[in-house]
């Protein structure tokens, strides 16, 4: 069989992204034939003992899964939680895979959720520097106005960071709140609901609806779907660069 790079057949296993299995390398994690691992280094996935954590790592080179979700309300972006309570992979029936959430959508959110198994896209997706741009529809109590809006469209500063400015449109108002639009190229914990509290705003609903050109497009909430092999392409080409940050 081919050699390949050491933090690729981590990847591939579906154990960690290339990114943190060179991380889990430098930190001496990793083992080849007995001896510590070096970034960069080559195995052969049919002859080479890797291990991981003193544990054999099985060479399994499959097709990845990757999955669309429209995450209800309620439901925890985790594969378990040690207080009991709902994870989005509880509505997986049917899926053998263990799929991890790319990225999140806190408990009281909901929107348009990806999983994968696949390490290599999930690092893509999450890293801040590829910049794939995510459409949430906020709702929020009473009107906005002009000096609000234009708050929520600069640079704050959320925990300490300063943020890239995002997108926001403002759409329909009447006695139950207003409507916004908000285009984000990075997401940090919260980040919404947080912008908005410092406008004095406070957030009824956040729904995602796309990430980059992919749409729910009528996924019912609680529902997911396997991604097309288009989609999976499209993802893939949107962050093959990097994006100055």
């Amino acid at each position: 069989m081919k050699k390949v790079r050491l933090q690729k057949f981590l990847a591939d296993a579906g154990l960690m992204s290339r990114r943190a299995a060179e991380a889990e390398i430098a930190a001496g994690r990793v083992s080849v034939n007995g001896h510590p691992a070096e970034i960069g280094m080559q195995v052969d996935p049919a002859e080479d003992l890797v291990t991981y954590r003193g544990k054999r790592v099985a060479f399994a080179k499959r097709e990845h899964v990757y999955i669309m979700m429209n995450k209800p309300r309620g439901y925890l972006c985790s594969t378990e939680d040690d207080r009991g309570r709902k994870c989005v992979t509880d509505l997986l029936d049917g899926v053998q895979a263990r799929v991890y959430p790319v990225g999140r959508l806190d408990l009281i959110s909901e929107g348009l959720l990806l999983l994968t198994d696949d390490g290599e896209l999930k690092n893509r997706l999450t890293h801040p520097s590829y910049s794939l741009p995510k459409i949430y529809r906020v709702k929020v109590s009473g009107e906005v106005s002009d000096e609000q809006l234009a708050l929520l469209g600069s640079a704050l500063v959320i925990d300490g960071y300063k943020i890239r400015p995002v997108d926001v449109l403002r759409g329909e108002s009447d006695e139950s709140g207003t409507v916004l639009k908000m285009t984000l190229k990075e997401g940090r914990n919260r980040q919404i609901r947080k912008m908005c509290e410092q406008a004095g705003l406070t957030v009824k609903r956040l729904s995602r609806v796309s990430i980059g050109n992919l749409k729910l497009d009528g996924l019912p909430v609680g529902k997911w779907r396997h991604l097309e092999s288009h989609e999976v392409e499209y993802l893939y080409k949107a962050t093959k660069e990097r994006k100055n940050v």
